[in-house]
Formats: C-alpha cells, structure tokens, sequence
C-alpha cells in the first residue's frame, strides 16, 4: 500500500466513513477491502515524481465570501479576476497542474445586488500561463456570458466587459474556450450570487464549496505527479471527484472541517463545475431546511429536502438548522466518489448535546 493510500485510509476512518454503507450512516463491511484502491500497486511504469507546489493549499476556504448586501440602491463593483495555472495536491504525495481563477479552486465568489453594475477587468498575465483563457458568467446576458468578449491570449493586455446584473439568483461563471471541458476540470470555475432586491433571509455561517471532476493520468492515490487525460475525460471517467479542487480537502487530515455551533443555521452555495457529472447533494445527519432549487432565489424554497440533484453548470443553494453537535458531513451520494475518489467535507458542529432530539446512547 502506497503511503497516500493509506492516507486516504486514515481520513475515511477519522470521519467515520470506512466503507459507502458506513458513511450513509447505517452498518457494513469496509467495501475498500476488496476494491482495487487497497490492491497492492501494479509494478512501477513510471509516473514522474511529484512536483514542487505552488500553493499549499489549492481548495478555497469555504468561508471564503462577500459580506451580505446591506445596500438598497445599486452599486458599481470594479472586479479584477486574473488566471493562473499553479500546482498543487490533489491529496499528499499527489501533484497536478491546476488552471485557476485567482489561484484556488473554485475561483472567488461575487456577491451583488440585482440592478447592480460590474465592471469586470480580466486578465491572463504571460508569466502565469501557458494557454487563452475567458469568462461565461450564467448571470450575463450577452453573447457567451461574456466569454466572446473576455477571450485572451497570455500575451495580450488585460480586456474589460460591464454588465448590469438583472435577474437574481446563485450562477456559475466558467472558462468557455474550446476545450473548456479541460479547464473546468482543471479549475477554472467559480459563482456569482444575485440577491433579490429585499435581499436573503439572515443565516449564522455562510459556506461556499465547488464540485468538479479530475482526470489523471494516474490511478486515485498514485504517488507522483498526475497529467492530465483527455480519453478518460471524453469517457467521463474521473480519477477524481473532489470539492474545491482537494480529495477530502475539508476534514481533520487536510484543511480541517468547516465549523458551526449548535442552534445556528448555516448555508451552503453549491456550485457544480462540472464538467460532465450530475451531483447529488446530501448532507449526512441533517437535511436541506430551505432549499433554494438550481439557485432559484425568487421561488419559495422547497424545505426538508435529503437529496438534490445539481447539474453541471449549476449553483444551488441550501440552509441547514443545526439543533445537535456532532459532524455533518457533505457528500455527493453518488457513494462510490465520497469513499473512492474524494468528494466530501465536513461541518464540525460544536454545542452541547440535546437528548431529547438525538441521544447515541439511551
């Protein structure tokens, strides 16, 4: 066993996810035990060492977001995005060159008002990249969400779009050249959020995590520095399903998990990159109390929702009532990818206990 499977091994069994039954929270066997991840490895055909990293940490903090909009007439907001290839770990001992927005994944998250104006500035700076790059955003109106205007080469001088935000909601932006499907999976996604003119309800902690799918040319765990593989990527067969850019990136073994206190509400803005993959989002030991569907803001949000679908190219947002401590651990429930592959965080939920709604040990 390489020493980043077992890794992978340690993390899984620190949450309390040793096998896709357990981490559904009911009782099973270690399904890892007989899958080709805990195998020994196949003799060595020579992935290149793993490179230097650029950044320590590619996910971006989750609480990593714009203050709520306090303001009741519009604003301008002067936004500058430039993009930047860097290299970093998928998970220890595991390196990859990253395309980002900003230098982490997803790219930042924009927070304005509806009526808002924003002049967006973008720039592919020569030293910091190797291919053309541009911006759709899902909350434009205008040819490619501004992709057309905003494609630039490394060499060129940084280029300029405005646009009025007229419709509310939670978007996705992305790259959209070409081979957009590589710089997605590579990075190169983030989310603009729309508040409706009265705003959103008030919630405790705000979260923002991007789901997206990596294809390596190496196997999950594989020591060494991963390329990227388009024939996998044209089968849609990940390596790597991850949030933020890092497998498990938001438990104890990597950046830590995200932290809430009982009796507060947290909500999460979902975004899914993509680039091929349907998400199903579920919180494990709670449910979406307000679910604002496909980043619906407008409609009345569904309520007490287990499971929800989010498509690629698509940002939803759910709130969470958290009553009782213990850790809430955010999957995709397509199983395979949060035991496997890496997609999960979690909510470290701090407070004393409340045996009246759950008591581990009547």
């Amino acid at each position: 066993m390489t020493s980043t499977q077992s890794n992978r091994r340690h993390v899984l069994q620190a949450i309390g996810a040793t096998g896709a039954l357990a981490v559904a929270g009911c009782l099973g066997s270690d399904p890892q035990e007989n899958s080709p991840d805990s195998n020994e490895p196949a003799e060595e055909e020579g992935l290149p060492a793993a490179k230097s990293v650029d950044v320590d940490q590619i996910a971006r903090d989750p609480t990593d977001i714009p203050a709520p909009v306090d303001w009741t007439q519009p604003r301008t907001h002067d936004v500058t995005i430039r993009t930047e290839k860097v290299t970093a770990e998928i998970e220890p001992g595991v390196t990859f060159d990253y395309m980002t927005f900003e230098g982490q994944v997803p790219g930042p998250m924009l927070r304005v008002r509806r009526g808002d104006t924003v002049n967006l500035t973008f720039d592919v700076p020569e030293e910091l990249n190797a291919a053309m790059h541009n911006m759709d955003f899902h909350a434009v109106y205008g040819p490619g969400g501004g992709a057309d205007a905003t494609t630039i080469a490394p060499d060129d001088d940084p280029t300029q779009i405005q646009f009025r935000a007229e419709y509310p909601g939670v978007f996705i932006y992305h790259c959209a050249i070409p081979n957009m499907d590589m710089h997605i999976s590579s990075g190169m996604f983030g989310s603009i959020l729309v508040e409706p003119e009265d705003g959103l309800p008030e919630v405790d902690n705000e979260f923002y995590l991007g789901q997206h799918e990596i294809y390596t040319t190496g196997e999950v765990g594989e020591d060494g520095h991963h390329g990227f593989d388009y024939e996998a990527m044209k089968r849609e067969q990940p390596t790597y399903v991850v949030f933020n850019g890092q497998a498990y990136g938001f438990t104890e073994d990597a950046a830590g998990p995200m932290q809430a206190n009982t009796g507060e509400t947290a909500r999460v803005y979902f975004a899914n990159g993509g680039p091929n993959l349907l998400s199903s989002l579920h919180p494990i030991g709670n449910v979406w109390s307000d679910l604002y569907r496909d980043g619906d803001l407008l409609s009345d949000p569904a309520n007490n929702v287990e499971t929800t679908p989010v498509a690629p190219g698509t940002t939803t947002a759910g709130v969470m009532e958290l009553p009782v401590p213990g850790p809430v651990k955010i999957v995709d429930h397509a199983l395979s990818r949060v035991v496997h592959r890496g997609a999960l965080g979690v909510v470290d939920v701090q407070g004393d206990p409340k045996p009246e709604i759950f008591d581990p040990d009547p």
